[in-house]
Order: structure tokens, then C-alpha cells, then sequence
């Protein structure tokens, strides 16, 4: 029979191992990924000509600059958020964009929304890194006053 400083021990050593194992299931999403387009899928939209994301990532910080380009010419856009689910204001072509970020599992969940020409944008992006540490799918739904849409992006470390 285990003393109940034994049992204390062992349970402490349980939890503490549990706490690493749930830490491990946050991935890191840094590096530069390109679009594969022939994985992606824009829906109704337009399939960009051209599409990279550099990321930084250092948990909690996460930095996204996108760089993609197509009917419009070139956009690139810088977001900066935390993973912890607290609210960062970013800013895209002028307009103000309030988001958070937070983990759902191993899921990176980034929920934002923007107003811009009296129209208002919501969006919810879902980052997941594939078991081989070189694809990241993002699924996108997008809601707005003209409608909804969902895309799926397929990157890849380059």
C-alpha cells in the first residue's frame, strides 16, 4: 500500500505530465506558405493569382503578413494577435479590424470583424498544421450584409 505522500507525489508527476502533453498540442505556425491551388478552394470568389503568408509565431504572439494578388494589384496585410482569446485591433486598407485569437485543441480559431463602407464583415478562420509540419488548411467562413462564403486554403511551407 502506497504512504499518502507517495500517492501525493504520484498524482503531482500525473498532472504535471498531463499540463506538457496539452501544451505540445499547440503548433507553430511560423514560417512562409504559399497557396496550393489546386488543394484550395475560393467558392464564389475569385482564386487569388498569387498568395503568401509569412508567419511568426511565438506563443502567445502570432504576427501574419499576407502578401497576394489578383483583379485589384497587389495587397499585403499585416494582423498581429495573441492566442489567449483577448482582443487585437488591426488595421486593413483603412478600416479598423477587431479580432481575437484562441486555441480549440490543436485548432487555431481567429474570429474578426470589420466595418467598412457602411457594410459590416465577419470572419472566422480555423488554422490547422498537418502532421507532416508543412501544410496548414485554413477554413474561412465569411458573413456579411451581401451574404456568406466559405474557403478553404490549403498553404504550404516553402
Amino acid at each position: 500500500m502506497m504512504k499518502p505522500r507517495a500517492i501525493l507525489w504520484v498524482a503531482g508527476a500525473v498532472v504535471a505530465c498531463g499540463s506538457l502533453l496539452t501544451a505540445q498540442t499547440k503548433p507553430n505556425f511560423s514560417g512562409e506558405w504559399t497557396l496550393n491551388e489546386s488543394k484550395s478552394d475560393f467558392g464564389p470568389l475569385p482564386m487569388p493569382a498569387k498568395f503568401v503568408r509569412k508567419i511568426e509565431h511565438n506563443e502567445p504572439n502570432l504576427k501574419s503578413v499576407t502578401t497576394q494578388s489578383g483583379r485589384q494589384g497587389e495587397i499585403t496585410t499585416e494582423l498581429s494577435y495573441t492566442t489567449d482569446g483577448k482582443e487585437c485591433t488591426n488595421t486593413i486598407r483603412g478600416a479598423e479590424v477587431k479580432g481575437t485569437a484562441k486555441w480549440d485543441g490543436a485548432v487555431l480559431v481567429i474570429e474578426s470583424k470589420r466595418e467598412a463602407g457602411g457594410q459590416s464583415l465577419t470572419m472566422t478562420e480555423r488554422w490547422t498544421l498537418l502532421e507532416d509540419g508543412k501544410t496548414i488548411t485554413v477554413a474561412l467562413h465569411m458573413l456579411s450584409s451581401q451574404g456568406e462564403a466559405d474557403i478553404k486554403m490549403v498553404l504550404e511551407k516553402q
